[in-house]
Parts: structure tokens; sequence; C-alpha cells
């Protein structure tokens, strides 16, 4: 806000003294704080922030605007946004008390307006954005956007909320069956695949364990992880009475996906790193 100074004269007899400058500062009385209801984000994730504005004076606020930058960035000659506001999400309160709906654009900015704070009173603002194929996915990532309030003579107000991307493995399995046609003793494998759209490797200690009931009971049976031979008891277990089948914890870990940025378009792919587990057996 403005500062100001200030000087006084003293005149006596021809004479005139001046006093000490004194400086001051002409503080609003609207104050504005922005935070995400969780502290990281991870591919496609929804992300909720609350905006509170506080009127700390004796007059009402109307008619004021809030402007969120959705979290953009440079990228070469431009910028990129990174999170998608979610339509018809804002939940708009006046001292607690739930308001109807205010005005909203969504653009590559947000712009929420026709907002109102009273005297001695607050409003809240709560939101969603989706993360989306412009956020930083590595480890180290994360996203800052800025919420500015606009108000009064071109007066404005911001504050900036920062999220970190989620940092650890994000394993899925699919499986696979070759022949999906068998004629009895006839041989079926079943194929495995492990992917990891992390940004860090499952490793031994996190106890990777994928588990099968086979049925028909296959016996006996070959497995093999990433085409090496696994020995049972050490690698894996097996019941050829029962069907059932699980690997040994620490024995299966995936490689980290990586993420490569489109040098012209700015959007991210991920490539997820990938191992496969496959089981022969007899029918």
């Amino acid at each position: 806000m403005a500062t100001f100074t200030n000087q006084a004269t003293l005149s006596y007899r021809n004479t005139v003294v001046n006093s000490n400058v004194v400086s001051g500062e002409i503080v609003g009385a609207l104050a504005i704080s922005k935070d995400a209801l969780l502290p990281t984000y991870g591919v496609d994730d929804n992300v909720t922030y609350i905006i509170n504005i506080v009127n700390s004076g004796n007059s009402d606020y109307t008619n004021v605007s809030v402007t969120d930058d959705l979290g953009a960035y440079e990228f070469g000659a431009g910028e990129l946004v990174p999170l998608t506001y979610v339509a018809g999400s804002v939940n708009y309160y006046v001292n607690g008390i739930l308001q109807a709906d205010p005005a909203v654009v969504a653009g590559p900015s947000l712009v929420i307006s026709g907002l109102s704070i009273p005297a001695g009173g607050n409003a809240t603002v709560i939101y969603n954005a989706t993360v989306n194929e412009y956020a930083p996915l590595s480890t180290g990532g994360s996203i800052t956007n800025t919420a500015t309030a606009s108000y009064g003579a071109g007066e404005t107000i911001s504050d900036s909320a920062t999220i970190t991307v989620e940092e650890g493995p994000v394993l899925d399995i699919v499986k696979a069956i070759s022949p999906a046609t068998v004629s009895p003793n006839g041989q079926l494998t079943y194929t495995f695949t492990i992917r990891n759209y992390g940004n860090t490797e499952a490793v031994a200690t996190d106890n990777v364990v994928v588990t099968d009931t086979f049925d028909p009971i296959l016996d006996p049976i070959t497995v093999t992880y990433n085409g090496t031979t696994w020995t049972a008891g050490t690698e894996y277990t097996y019941n050829s009475n029962t069907g059932e089948f699980a690997t040994v914890a620490g024995n299966i870990t995936v490689p980290a996906a990586t993420y490569t940025q489109n040098p012209v378009s700015g959007e991210w792919t991920i490539t997820p790193g990938e191992v496969v587990l496959r089981v022969v057996g007899t029918i």
C-alpha cells in the first residue's frame, strides 16, 4: 500500500527549525490468503483451492473480483497453464454462509467476480482444478498459482499457493492369456505386465507381490521374470493342489516412468517403466 512522510516547521524570531521526518503506511482493510487442501498432486488429480478475504475495516466492499492464474508459467515465447478449472465447482461463502453462485469466467485464467466482503467480516471462495498435461511430473516438480483480488480504485491484493508433485511409484498390472482356447493337457501361458507411471522406482523394499489362483490348475509350471527363469521357493511359491501362485516379496522391482515435454506444444507425455512376469504351465 502507499507510504507517506511528514515534517513540521517551527518559526520564531526570524528563525526556522525543521522537525524530524516521520513516515507511515496506508494499510488496506482487505487481506487475502490462498491455500490448497492437499500439498501434493499426481496425474489427473483434482485439487481443491480455498481463497479467504478478510475485511478488517468499517466499510463493506462490493464488486470485488478474484483472478487466479491457475499456475501459469513461462514456456518459450508464451506460457502454459497446468491446471484446468472444474466447471461449476465454485462455492462462495460470506461469514460462513453459502451465497448464490458468483459470476465465473474460465479462460487461461479463472476470474470470479461480484464478491462482497462485509465490514469486519470475510468471504471464502472454494473451487476445484484438475491437473492437466502441462503439469510437471518429474521429481521436484511443483505448481504455484496466484490469486489476485481487485477492488476499489484499482487496488489489488494477492497470495499464492504451491503444491508439489507426489513422489513414489504408481503401478498397474495387465494380465494376458495365450492361447485363448486350449485342449486338455495343453500348454497355457499367463503374461503379467507390470507398469510404473510414478516418478520413482518400485524397489525391493516396496514389497511388490503378484498373486493369482490358476483355474484350471497348471502343473507343472515355469516362471520367468523379464526373460530370466525363476526358482520355486526363492522367487515364487506355488501350490499345485489349489493353483495358488504368489511371487516372493522383494523380487519384483519396476523402473520409474520417464517424462518428456514436447518442445513445441509443452505437453508432457509419460512412458511407464515396465517389467514382464510370465507363467507357462500345463492344464
